[in-house]
């Protein structure tokens, strides 16, 4: 149950946030300058590749790299195939997963490796795989992890990653890889690079702006201002109790909408499905109508359920990053929606480039998000076991 008083009391929320997801929320403006800054100093600034690479490879562990991979693809669209390389292994640990290139890649192609750790053997092996088959490695891990020593030279090129002033890169490995802070900390410096080697347009200037709208995304939604005037916080209160259906239309607002569902079932612990429009809407039309919808009710009407936990009801969540015009299925979304008595929460960033209007609908879900984990009874960060 979500405890919707905690939403107004910023004292209390700074500390239930044991975990920093706030302060990484509002500080993801301040991680892209830092981020930006890295990249540049680590030459990335001063490249001149010879053409575009055949392909894009991703590998990395949890949320964030996932996330990355995601962006990248839609930023990239046609200019070339981006595959995240999925991880095998025994266990979610640093010294359990592995991954291997597949058959095809080769001296054309780029490895991307984003991670917070940088202690994964399986990504380091993986750079030695790549670079014995002459491919272009760029990773982006804490600046003192054994990956750093592994890429860094011929080998590859090395960015550190972004951390605030006040943490240290032991501290910021210590958070969830779903951290807001974790996925610009990543793909920023990836942003710059795929500029450079004309996958994406995202010059300097971009990138400030990319960090002057998180900014003001921040004020909005940060724990002083009230929930009545806060997207995020009125986003968390509608989401409390249901089962979110995430509907994306428009380029970004599709990875935006899969991070969406990813951080709430990792951070708030609520599950919740994610598809692009119009797709959606026959993908997820008989939840509208089943179990889930909101006038549905067991054959048992009259029985006792004081002590019965309330079951999940659907809510639409429409998330685009596009103005409406005659070619959208918004409308359509909307009427099959009300047609079965479901509420819509509907997020649309002010207008901007296609990287500004990506950072505020990340922005703002991840507030979201991070409000619901922290509002929410019952839900406690992993290292801290009940009482």
């Amino acid at each position: 149950m979500l405890d919707e008083t905690l939403l107004d009391a910023p004292d209390a929320l700074a500390l239930a946030d044991r975990r920093g997801l706030l302060r990484g929320a509002a500080e993801a403006g301040a991680r892209v300058r830092t981020a930006a800054r890295h990249a540049a100093e680590a030459g990335i600034a001063d490249l001149r590749p010879e053409g575009r690479p055949r392909a894009v490879l991703v590998a990395g562990p949890g949320t964030a790299a996932a996330g990355v991979a995601d962006l990248i693809g839609a930023l990239a669209g046609a200019a070339a195939p981006v595959v995240r390389l999925q991880p095998t292994g025994v266990a979610p640990a640093a010294g359990a997963l592995r991954w291997a290139l597949p058959g095809w890649a080769g001296s054309v192609d780029l490895l991307l490796l984003p991670t917070t750790d940088g202690s994964e053997p399986g990504l380091a092996l993986l750079a030695e795989q790549a670079y014995r088959r002459g491919m272009t490695v760029v990773a982006v891990a804490p600046k003192a992890s054994p990956l750093a020593e592994s890429v860094n030279g011929s080998h590859g090129l090395f960015v550190p990653m972004a951390v605030a002033p006040h943490e240290t890169p032991n501290e910021f490995g210590e958070n969830l890889s779903a951290s807001p802070g974790a996925l610009w900390a990543l793909f920023t410096p990836l942003l710059a690079l795929l500029d450079r080697v004309g996958l994406l347009e995202a010059p300097p200037e971009a990138l400030e702006k990319v960090a002057d709208r998180l900014d003001r995304t921040a004020e909005r939604c940060g724990p002083a201002i009230a929930t009545y005037s806060n997207p995020a916080k009125t986003l968390a209160a509608e989401l409390a109790d249901s089962l979110p259906l995430i509907w994306t239309e428009g380029n970004a607002a599709g990875p935006a909408g899969r991070r969406f569902a990813a951080v709430l079932a990792e951070l708030a612990g609520l599950p919740a499905l994610a598809a692009e429009l119009p797709e959606a809407l026959p993908a997820h039309g008989v939840l509208l109508a089943g179990d889930f919808a909101a006038g549905a009710d067991p054959d048992d009407f009259f029985r006792d359920r004081v002590d019965e936990q309330q079951a999940l009801r659907t809510r639409v969540v429409l998330l685009r990053d596009r103005p409406g015009g005659s070619l959208t299925a918004a409308p359509a979304a909307r009427e099959l929606a009300l047609s079965h008595e479901t509420a819509i929460s509907e997020l649309e960033p002010e207008e901007g480039g296609d990287l500004e209007t990506l950072a505020e609908l990340l922005a703002v879900t991840d507030f979201a998000a991070v409000y619901l984990s922290l509002a929410t009874a019952g839900i406690l960060p992993p290292s801290a076991p009940p009482a």
